[in-house]
């Protein structure tokens, strides 16, 4: 199973969108499933349901973090190279979709007005583009780290 198949079964079983794409990538990262999920659980619903960056963002951006970060505050050029990855990223998903921002992606889509999540019933697998987009950024993230 490669990793934009692993990110969309995640997705299936419930993990939100940017918790898909971290923990698919658990083999790079070291991070277990647990772990992973914690710390990707805020990004769901583009930041908490708030509808900002898509959540499949904020994942690939954690695992690009993780594998390709910068640690050393005195290194620029490790800073300038690692934010340049981040914006090719973001770059390919937008070339794919036009844009990076969840409200955006979403548009058309019917959702429940609110703050809460939403139930997982097939009717909304089938009405949103998320599963896909999970598939997406996984791909992006794994072509990038080739």
């Amino acid at each position: 199973m490669d990793h934009a198949e692993k990110a969309r079964a995640l997705f299936l079983e419930g993990y939100n969108c940017a918790q898909a794409v971290l923990c698919a990538f658990d083999d790079l990262t070291g991070l277990d499933r647990e772990t992973g999920a914690r710390l990707a659980s805020s990004f769901g619903g583009g930041m908490g349901r708030m509808r900002e960056v898509c959540g499949t963002v904020s994942g690939a951006l954690l695992v690009l973090g993780l594998v390709r970060g910068y640690s050393d505050p005195k290194d620029p050029g490790a800073k300038t190279d690692h934010y340049h990855l981040v914006q090719e990223f973001a770059r390919r998903f937008r070339e794919i979709n036009g844009t990076i921002i969840c409200r955006e992606l979403l548009s058309g889509v019917r959702t429940k007005p609110g703050n809460d999540p939403e139930a997982r019933t097939p009717e909304y697998y089938e009405n949103r583009p998320c599963l896909r987009h999970v598939g997406e950024a996984a791909q992006i993230l794994e072509d990038l780290l080739r």
